[in-house]
C-alpha cells in the first residue's frame, strides 16, 4: 500500500481541571493530528501529543510541525509498504523526534487496520477485554485540595492513583492520602526533578515507608546508573519514564539495573510498532509494564488502549476515560471508564473510535496539507 496524501492539523483542548507537575502547570493542551490517506482513498487517523514546552522532553509541538513537514511527511509518501512496522524504516534517518514520528506510526496502523478489516488491538495482539485504568493528579495548591481529587476518582472507580511530586511536595502529601486510603494503590512520579544529594535521597528513602505501587522517575532521563544505586537502596521499585525512548536505552537500564517497573508510553517511544517491541523485550527481562499517557485525545487514547491490552501490561494505565480531562473530546464518541475499567475494541476496524473530522478542522490553527 502506499500513502499519497497527509495532513495534519493544530488543535487546542481546555483541561476540565488544571494539571502541575514538576516543571508547569496547564489548562489547556495543543496537539497535533494527523490523517494519511492511500492510493486507494481509505484514510487513516494518528496523533502527536507532544508537550507544548521542553519540560518533559526536548520535542514540542513546534518541532513535532516542522519534523512532520520537513522530514517525516515526505520520508513516507509515495512510498510502498506492506505492514506498519514497515514504516519506521522509510524515516529512520531521522534521530530522535519519537512523538512526531508517533503520529505518523498510529496513522499507519489505524489505516492498514481499516483496510484489512481488523482492530488495530487485534493486530497488536491484545488479549485482554478491559484494562484497569489509573488516574495521574498534579500538584494541587493544599493538601485538601489533593485529597478531595483523590476521593472523587477513587468513588468513580479508578483502581489506582498516581501523584506528581517534587521537592516540598513530597512526603507530607504522599502520608496524607496513604492515611486516607490505606489499601490503594498508590504511586508517585517525580518527573526526574530529583538529584543524586543527600537531601534528596534521604526524601526519596523515605517514601519507601508507604506501600507504594512503584516511584516513577525520580533522576533525570540520562541518570541509569544513579537509578541503579537507588534501587538497590529502596524496597518501592523503580520506575522509568523519560529514560526510555528507544530499545538500546531500555538494554542499558537494565543492565544498570535501574528500575523494576516500565513505563511504555506510545508517543515518547515512537508509536505502537516500538512500543510492542519495547514490551517484548521488558517481557523477556521480567520487567512489568504499564501504558502511561500524555493527556492524549481520543486518538491518541484509543492508541494506548489498544497497547494496554497485550499481555504483559498486568499493572493499571493511564487510560482514563476522555472526561477525565475534557468536556468534548475530538472523536465521535468519548473513551469510557466503566467501574475503573475501560473496555478493549475488537469488534470495530483500525483504532475502533471515528474521528470527528468537521470539529477537528473547525478547531484547527493551523493546518499542513502534503501530497506524493
Amino acid at each position: 500500500m502506499r500513502i499519497d496524501r497527509i495532513e495534519a492539523f493544530r488543535v487546542g483542548l481546555p483541561l476540565v481541571h488544571e494539571f502541575q507537575t514538576s516543571s508547569h502547570r496547564k489548562s489547556r493542551l495543543e496537539h497535533i493530528l494527523v490523517r494519511v490517506t492511500d492510493s486507494d482513498g481509505g484514510t487513516g487517523w494518528g496523533e502527536i501529543a507532544s508537550p507544548s514546552d521542553p519540560y518533559y522532553c526536548p520535542e514540542t509541538v513546534d518541532t513535532s510541525w516542522l519534523m512532520l513537514n520537513g522530514y517525516l511527511a515526505p520520508a513516507v509518501l509515495g512510498r510502498d509498504w506492506q505492514h506498519p512496522d514497515e514504516l519506521g524504516a522509510l524515516f529512520g534517518k531521522v534521530r530522535g523526534n519519537h512523538f512526531a514520528k508517533a503520529g505518523v506510526d498510529i496513522a499507519g496502523w489505524d489505516l492498514w487496520c481499516r483496510r484489512e478489516g481488523v482492530s488495530v488491538a487485534s493486530a497488536l495482539g491484545a488479549v485482554r477485554e478491559q484494562i484497569d485504568a489509573g488516574v495521574s493528579l498534579g500538584i494541587e495548591p493544599t493538601l485538601d485540595d489533593l485529597l478531595g481529587q483523590v476521593e472523587l476518582h477513587v468513588a468513580q472507580g479508578y483502581r489506582r492513583v498516581k501523584l506528581k511530586v517534587a521537592p516540598g511536595w513530597d512526603v507530607e502529601p504522599v502520608r496524607a492520602v496513604r492515611a486516607a486510603h490505606p489499601a490503594l494503590a498508590l504511586q508517585v512520579d517525580a518527573n526526574g526533578v530529583y538529584r543524586e544529594i543527600a537531601e534528596h535521597l534521604d526524601t526519596l528513602l523515605a517514601l519507601d515507608e508507604f506501600d507504594l505501587t512503584m516511584i516513577e522517575q525520580p533522576f533525570a532521563p540520562g541518570a541509569l546508573a544513579a537509578h541503579g544505586r537507588l534501587q538497590e537502596r529502596l524496597s518501592t521499585p523503580i520506575c522509568l519514564d523519560e529514560s526510555i525512548e528507544d530499545l538500546d536505552q531500555l538494554d542499558s537500564a537494565i543492565a544498570a539495573g535501574a528500575g523494576r517497573i516500565l513505563n511504555i508510553k506510545v508517543s515518547r517511544m515512537g508509536g505502537l510498532s516500538p512500543a510492542r517491541a519495547a514490551h517484548q523485550v521488558a517481557a523477556d527481562n521480567g520487567i512489568a509494564v504499564w501504558c502511561g499517557g500524555m493527556h492524549e485525545f481520543g486518538v491518541g487514547r484509543a492508541a494506548n488502549v489498544a497497547i494496554a491490552g497485550l499481555p504483559g501490561f498486568a499493572l493499571p494505565s493511564d487510560v482514563s476515560g476522555s472526561d477525565k480531562y475534557y468536556a468534548k473530546d475530538i472523536t465521535t464518541e468519548p473513551i469510557v471508564a466503566v467501574d475503573g475499567r475501560v473496555a478493549v475494541r475488537y469488534q470495530r476496524p483500525g483504532l475502533g473510535y471515528d474521528v470527528d473530522a468537521e470539529r477537528v478542522q473547525s478547531l484547527a490553527t493551523d493546518r499542513l496539507d502534503l501530497r506524493s
